[in-house]
């Protein structure tokens, strides 16, 4: 009976020790980054796609202010961190088609892909320097141009989203 309670304390101390494996003990790595100002440039974009520039500036600076890490900063030459991002890419698959029409997609997944660079504008150390990848599904309405309209606003948020958090969490 000693044994078999000896067996259960353990394993119940084991359960109760291992939720804090994933604990990193001290400051995050971008804790030196916190309440800085973060300048956001004006998205480059090498694809053919119009206004993506808009698009992606403007989820950019939106997270910015969501997220909370940095103050956003409209002068370039008063902010502590400078973020260029350039468009590389814009790509559509097909996920699922029309059960009427097998030729015809009825929903496609939009990548798209861009390049992310933050500066320390005082030393000029590179902070960032990754690809990204926003995603979102679009499902085909009456027309294609609708559905595309409504949806690169979204697939730039999902990329803002993953370039400003991995900036906040460190991730560099």
């Amino acid at each position: 009976m000693k044994i078999h309670a000896a067996w259960c304390g353990m394993v119940c101390a084991l359960c109760l020790t291992a939720g804090c494996a994933g604990y990193r003990l001290g400051a995050p790595a971008s804790a030196d980054l916190a309440g800085r100002t973060l300048h956001v440039a004006p998205a480059i974009n090498e694809t053919l796609e119009p206004r993506l520039t808009e698009f992606v500036t403007t989820a950019l600076r939106r997270q910015v202010q969501k997220d909370g890490t940095f103050r956003l900063a409209t002068d370039p030459h008063e902010a502590d961190l400078l973020l260029r991002v350039t468009v590389t890419a814009l790509d559509r698959h097909s996920v699922s088609f029309n059960p009427a029409d097998i030729v015809r997609p009825q929903d496609f997944e939009v990548i798209l892909r861009a390049r992310a660079e933050v500066k320390d504008r005082t030393s000029g150390r590179v902070r960032l320097d990754r690809t990204f990848e926003g995603r979102r599904l679009m499902r085909i309405g009456p027309d294609l141009t609708s559905s595309e309209r409504q949806t690169m606003p979204l697939v730039a948020e999902d990329l803002a989203r993953q370039i400003i958090l991995a900036l906040a969490e460190g991730e560099w």
